[in-house]
């Protein structure tokens, strides 16, 4: 029976860019920034569901970069990350997943509404980010998945 606490279960240092389930970190910064960053960048209307949008890109955006740093750092090498890992993602997934939906209703309702260029193009900004944030509701998927996997065969 493999245990949990040797210095294999999690990689550390320039390993995370090789492993399967880690690799996933650089895409997940980079379609979670662009949701931020497009959802930032277009008039807020209305403010509550996009201010979901904004927390849920914002607090996954933080947590994957200290996430990433702990893995870079190698201090994830208790027995204990395996399941963190799995939960964070997993919590990442449901986040997002609600932020992309509402997002999405959003994007929808302001389409019926264009009536100047203006607004066309923040309903193209707004169609950009309902894309970005299901990409990378997929890619916190596919990393909780992996991770799942990871922690269930350590």
């Amino acid at each position: 029976m493999a245990s949990t606490t040797s210095g294999d279960v999690l990689p550390s240092g320039g390993r995370i860019f090789t492993s399967v389930p880690d690799v996933f970190f650089i895409p997940e910064f980079v379609f979670g920034g662009l949701v931020w960053i497009l959802v930032a960048s277009t008039r807020v209307v209305p403010e509550n569901p996009l201010g979901w949008v904004m927390f849920v890109s914002v607090f996954c955006f933080v947590g994957t970069t200290l996430w990433f740093f702990i893995f870079l750092c190698g201090a994830n090498q208790s027995s204990i990350w395996p399941s963190l890992d799995v939960g964070f993602h997993f919590l990442a997934v449901v986040f997002f997943l609600s932020a992309s939906v509402d997002l999405a209703y959003i994007t929808y309702l302001n389409g019926l509404l264009i009536l100047v260029p203006e607004q066309l193009k923040n309903y193209r900004l707004d169609i950009a980010a309902v894309v970005m944030s299901y990409v990378a509701t997929l890619l916190y998927f596919l990393h909780a998945i992996f991770s799942a996997i990871r922690w269930k065969s350590a």
